[in-house]
């Protein structure tokens, strides 16, 4: 299946991205057509698998993302060949793409799976870091390790874990809500957490026996004749992307967060800008001895080494729309239907890049997090494979509730169905157990129906919440009764 450049290769699937949707979607491809060839395109040197798969209830999984040689992919699948270049373009009429490297594809079916890229504050500041994949994790450690002072923008899930990660620096940290992490938790839940930043981080009880693998770094010469797609497209960290690499700053000491409520970027200043700044205005006490300075929209400004720009991703669908009939979702992805099929002929999207088009379950929403991606490529797969062996399908059960298991400060977190309450309005209660720093319990409940949950901490509920969620039962007769911790509620409803 070699390529030689500027020829036509004519293959039966082609997945764009190596991330966990993509690499999902090739592997059941690849192993559902072992005669038909298979071509994954990744921008990344390496591609992301899923490991050390679990099945915690009916819907809910818990696994591993790991880093690997495309190598090992093409042993496991001897009909899938990984390609490494990014897309330049697509000729969907056509079913051709072209990668950054001069090579074309004739594809009966594609799957695009390019993930999403950071919303910078400001893509030209070299003072600014967003950190999306491998290369800008290495590149934060880099920076990280001479630094006093770091602002951190943002307030979803990278910024939930860098704060509390890093170490030996000051983390001045800027997020718009009233409360952190407000993408997946209330404020009595954000409560529950924040004394952890004020603690110092527990030794880890063993070491990450993962493997890992490293990237040549690129040339500056090299870099500079990247393409702005090339540099930004590699895939997104896995959840655990800061176990094994040190995140600790120039000072001793564990964690020093301050925390700045409901303010955003107003102004990001040179030192010479802030001793230009007139006398009274918002002019830092340490004028003039950080290499960057931040004004925030509540009037105050902080000196730091460097910023790091964590306020969420868009869908890269750059590389696809120019030519093509692709129609959008409110988000900006590729809108799918209950088949992951775009609206253009033979093109599917999984991931991060889509949007999902269908009337959802009154249980489930679309989040773009490993959970998902893993789900949708793998679903993708199937639909594939389903139309073109005329087979057909219905849309996954695990569409049905949505499930995320993760760890925020150092707590497992477990969110299932509306677990924010999203879409319900004021037809909702809210049923709470909170025992500080030990776990966080919050009930979602409409019409005497459990709707959604928060678990923090070793609850051991999620599968008992799980059942009771899908099976909308009736729970008003026992109600604040449902979280008393004298009653073992899992015997009581298994």
């Amino acid at each position: 299946m070699a390529c030689s450049t500027n020829s036509e290769k004519r293959v039966k699937f082609v997945v764009v991205g190596g991330g966990i949707a993509g690499v999902t979607c090739a592997e059941q491809l690849a192993s559902q057509f072992t005669s038909d060839s298979v071509v994954l395109l990744t921008a990344a040197p390496l591609v992301k698998t899923v490991t050390n798969y679990k099945r915690v209830a009916k819907i809910l999984e818990d696994f591993d993302v790991e880093e690997q040689p495309s190598s090992v992919l093409e042993g496991k699948y001897p009909n899938l060949k990984v390609i490494k270049s990014a897309v330049k373009t697509l000729q969907a009429e056509k079913h051709t793409l072209h990668t950054e490297n001069d090579r074309s594809f004739h594809y009966e079916k594609l799957c695009l799976c390019s993930g999403a890229k950071p919303k910078l504050l400001n893509r030209n500041n070299p003072h600014v870091l967003g950190i999306r994949d491998t290369d800008s994790a290495q590149e934060f450690q880099k920076r990280l390790s001479t630094a006093r002072r770091i602002v951190v923008v943002g307030n979803g899930g990278i910024a939930l874990e860098l704060v509390y990660e890093v170490e030996g620096c000051e983390v001045i940290w800027a997020v718009k809500d009233e409360a952190i992490g407000n993408t997946f938790f209330d404020a009595g839940a954000s409560q529950f957490l924040i004394p952890s930043l004020a603690l110092d981080k527990p030794e880890k009880a063993m070491p990450c026996k993962r493997a890992r693998y490293t990237t040549e770094p690129v040339a500056d010469g090299a870099a500079a004749g990247m393409s702005e797609a090339t540099v930004e497209t590699g895939s997104a960290l896995g959840p655990d992307w800061h176990e094994g690499i040190s995140l600790r700053g120039a000072e001793k000491g564990s964690h020093n967060v301050t925390v700045e409520y409901q303010c955003g970027i107003k102004q990001i200043c040179t030192q010479q800008e802030i001793l230009q700044s007139p006398p009274g205005g918002s002019q830092s006490s340490d004028a003039g001895t950080w290499p960057v300075y931040v004004q925030l929209t509540n009037g105050k400004t902080y000196g730091c080494d460097f910023i790091v720009s964590a306020t969420g991703v868009v869908p890269n669908t750059q590389p696809f729309l120019h030519g093509n009939n692709f129609e959008l979702g409110t988000d900006g992805g590729l809108l799918v239907d209950d088949h992951m099929h775009t609206t253009v002929l033979d093109v599917f999207a999984a991931g991060d890049v889509c949007s999902a088009g269908w009337e959802p379950s009154p249980l489930w929403q679309q989040m773009r997090l490993w959970t998902q991606a893993r789900q949708m490529g793998w679903y993708a797969g199937r639909c594939i494979a389903a139309e073109v062996l005329e087979e057909p399908i219905e849309l996954d059960f695990c569409f049905e509730l949505f499930t995320h298991i993760t760890k925020f400060f150092n707590y497992k977190v477990v969110l299932l169905g509306k677990f924010n309450a999203q879409g319900l309005g004021q037809d909702h209660e809210l049923l709470l157990r909170c025992t500080k720093g030990h776990e966080y319990i919050k009930v979602v409940l409409s019409n005497g129906r459990m709707m959604g949950a928060v678990l923090i901490g070793e609850t051991e509920l999620e599968e008992t919440f799980e059942n009771l969620i899908l099976n909308q039962m009736d729970l008003s007769a026992y109600g604040e009764h449902l979280l008393d911790p004298n009653i073992d509620i899992e015997d009581y409803f298994d």
